[in-house]
């Protein structure tokens, strides 16, 4: 992925810009951990940018503040949402970065694919990807999950994201990745 990215243009100013996308729970934070520790990359966590369990419909108004300044080689922000409180805390700024990693359910998005350097999609069983969630978030956590799994799989539908990704990542880390694109 890192080859990949490398190999191509610039696509975020000066930077590139590594979107990890997929379901829930398929393994894309954990991934995303694994390539800012090689790179030294800046990575940005969608979870902190929804505004609570139905705010994926939403994220592209966050992600605009992100990344399209950050286009033009200026820093980029972003509204954290507090998930304990359900509200928004602090506004986080994004420095221009050599490399930014992206992660979260709507990080392939559609609508700021021409800044994507290189699009993942992690892919894992749903039922893997469901005791993931709950493992972290709870059992009480089951509606919301439920519920959010019915608006990614729409987002999905949407945005083709899985068609369009240049790379494939197993989330069980049973196989090797494959190039897509």
């Amino acid at each position: 992925m890192l080859e990949l990215a490398r190999s191509r243009p610039a696509t975020l100013g000066g930077g590139r810009l590594v979107c990890i996308d997929g379901p829930a729970g398929s393994g894309k934070t954990t991934l995303a951990g694994r390539v800012a520790a090689l790179a030294d990359a800046a990575v940005v966590h969608l979870d902190d940018l929804y505004d609570g369990w139905d705010g994926l419909p939403r994220v592209g108004e966050q992600l605009a503040t992100l990344l399209l300044p950050l286009a033009r080689g200026e820093a980029g922000r972003y509204r954290r949402h507090d998930w304990d409180t359900g509200g928004w805390a602090e506004t986080v700024v994004v420095a221009p970065a050599p490399l930014l990693v992206l992660e979260g359910v709507g990080a392939g998005s559609a609508a700021y694919a021409a800044l994507a350097t290189v699009l993942v999609w992690v892919e894992a069983p749903p039922a893997l990807r469901l005791a993931r969630g709950l493992g972290r978030d709870g059992h009480d956590a089951e509606p919301h999950w439920r519920r959010w799994t019915v608006a990614e799989a729409a987002h999905f539908a949407a945005d083709r994201t899985r068609e369009r990704a240049d790379l494939l990542v197993d989330g069980t880390g049973h196989r090797a990745p494959v190039r897509l694109g």
